[in-house]
């Protein structure tokens, strides 16, 4: 079965710098549609396409950001070997260098070198 969009995906009403959960919803419904993307983040395809369109009822749109960033915000991790959400790739990389376990610091070298690392020259923004 084919995944078929409807209507082009816009989020324009979200002004020139949408916030990185509806970059990463937008991006989840071009590649499927709104209905299988609701699904993935355990809402409803309205919930989907009013976020999208930054007409969501509710004053606060806290608690659909939360289950996109879980559901749609994961990186690679080189160092763990597994996909992670950009708050546990923060976490690791800010633990203390494991001195007394030589393959836990190899791990944590490979973190440090790791181009999603905040300090890292390929990290999008930079030095933090």
């Amino acid at each position: 079965m084919s995944a078929r969009r409807t209507r082009p995906v816009d989020i324009s009403a979200w002004g020139d710098e949408p916030p990185r959960w509806i970059r990463l919803l937008a991006a989840e419904v071009e590649a499927s549609n709104r209905q299988l993307a609701g699904k993935r983040i355990g809402m409803s395809r309205s919930t989907v396409a009013l976020a999208l369109a930054n007409r969501y009822p509710s004053p606060s749109t806290a608690g659909v950001e939360r289950r996109v960033l879980a559901a749609l915000d994961g990186l690679e991790c080189p160092a763990q070997g597994k996909t992670i959400s950009s708050q546990q790739c923060r976490e690791y990389c800010q633990r203390p260098a494991p001195t007394h376990n030589p393959m836990a610091m190899r791990d944590w070298r490979t973190c440090q070198a790791c181009p999603h690392h905040p300090g890292s020259p390929q990290h999008p923004r930079g030095e933090s």
